[in-house]
């Protein structure tokens, strides 16, 4: 049975935005094609006809979770506080206990750069969120300022995630976030 064009469109999107919410999630080694591809509905051999191979689906994957984060961050960088905002939700409960739909910094980037393969769109991704965050800073070193939360936020956020203790985890979160706003006020 042959499918349309448009159906083949919005299954290759299906699978991208599912690949997007696992990768971020459980990793790139720890998502499989065959589980990702059942879970959609669809057979492995089926995935080659939309991707070429597991690193073009995982490029496809980083761009589109940069997209989804770059729609959320543009509507917290609105807000009247925006970096408050911004640091708010970065060490957030949701954001703490949801990677699948968080920043990929934390997953999918780290991971590429572990692998040796970095990527060019988690360089977007990152000169985005530091864009937007300087522009929200003064004075000359904006820049740098910049990168001191941006890796601030990362590394609490990832550091939280990582521990056992749900009151560990929470504490990290809540120092850090005090911290920062404290230190921009």
């Amino acid at each position: 049975m042959r499918y349309s064009q448009d159906h083949k469109a919005q299954t290759h999107q299906r699978i991208i935005k599912e690949a997007s919410a696992r990768f971020r999630k459980d990793g790139i080694g720890g998502t499989g094609l065959q589980p990702l591809m059942k879970a959609l509905g669809l057979t492995h051999g089926g995935f080659y006809s939309h991707f070429k191979s597991k690193d073009e689906l995982v490029e496809k994957a980083l761009q589109a979770a940069s997209d989804q984060v770059d729609g959320l961050c543009a509507e917290i960088f609105a807000q009247e506080n925006p970096l408050h905002a911004f640091i708010d939700t970065y060490l957030s409960q949701w954001h703490q206990t949801s990677p699948h739909e968080g920043c990929p910094l934390l997953t999918i980037s780290s991971e590429l750069g572990l692998r040796g393969q970095p990527s060019p769109t988690s360089d977007q991704v990152l000169n985005n969120r530091l864009a937007q965050i300087a522009n929200t800073l003064e004075g000359d070193n904006r820049a740098d300022q910049a990168i001191v939360i941006m890796s601030t936020l990362v590394g609490a956020l990832l550091l939280s995630r990582s521990v056992a203790d749900a009151e560990c985890a929470q504490h990290l979160l809540d120092v850090t976030r005090n911290h920062l706003k404290q230190s921009q006020d």
